[in-house]
């Protein structure tokens, strides 16, 4: 078992099992079907102002794991809610995760394009802010091989914002991993690996709970990250 202790080499992702419980996946999981929040067919998006969400985000064995990736100064800014089942089911083809919330639009060399979603400014980032970033996925359900689980291209974080065409050439000459791992388990990704996911084939949904942290709310000149 992979403690959130343990410092392991950094390939662009790790998996490390059992390091919440039960009894915190089932208080998640009401909370969320309860809270009103609202859903599309994928899941939810800026999920961090719900407290259940919030305080797990802050929970100081995530926080262990985000300190290895970033820093001692790893402050989470953004929830995102993945929602997967045979009858909300969808394929990711390989990508990169390039774009961050930020609290203004302001114009600087590196940034963009931009957009806004549900009222929150985005901008895609230039590959040394996204090294300053990681994700933690906490999986509510257990993720298999036929639940469309995340795959990723390992050490794929080491070569900076990709084009589609490149991202293609590395998938088809790089062995891609299979992120499984049960209920309670989380997988930390850089967004700079490049990642895809299949669709589901079993049963069994997917559901769990992306969690972003970065090692500063400043990630450039006059650009904040906004929480969402």
């Amino acid at each position: 078992m992979r403690m959130a202790t343990e410092v392991v080499p950094d390939r662009g992702y790790a998996i490390y099992e059992n390091i919440l419980d039960a009894a915190d996946m089932s208080d998640l999981l009401q909370t969320l079907s309860a809270s009103g929040i609202s859903r599309t067919r994928a899941g939810a998006r800026h999920l961090l102002g719900v407290a259940a969400v919030r305080a797990l985000a802050f929970d100081h064995r995530l926080l262990a794991i985000a300190r290895q990736f970033v820093s001692d100064g790893a402050v989470p800014y953004r929830a995102t809610l993945f929602d997967k089942s045979p009858t909300s089911n969808w394929l990711v083809v390989w990508h990169q995760d390039t774009a961050l919330p930020l609290r203004e639009h302001v114009e600087t060399t590196g940034w963009g394009p931009w957009s806004v979603k549900a009222g929150i400014t985005y901008a895609h980032a230039p590959a040394a802010a996204l090294q300053k970033i990681i994700a933690l996925r906490v999986h509510l359900d257990d993720s298999t091989s036929t639940n469309g689980p995340l795959r990723v291209l390992p050490d794929t974080h080491t070569f900076g914002v990709l084009s589609d065409d490149r991202m293609l050439e590395l998938a088809g000459r790089i062995r891609p991993v299979n992120c499984v791992a049960a209920s309670g388990g989380v997988v930390a990704m850089r967004p700079l690996t490049v990642h895809a996911s299949s669709k589901v084939t079993g049963d069994q949904p997917r559901r769990v709970l992306h969690i972003e942290y970065a090692a500063s709310l400043q990630v450039g000149d006059n650009l904040v990250l906004a929480e969402a």
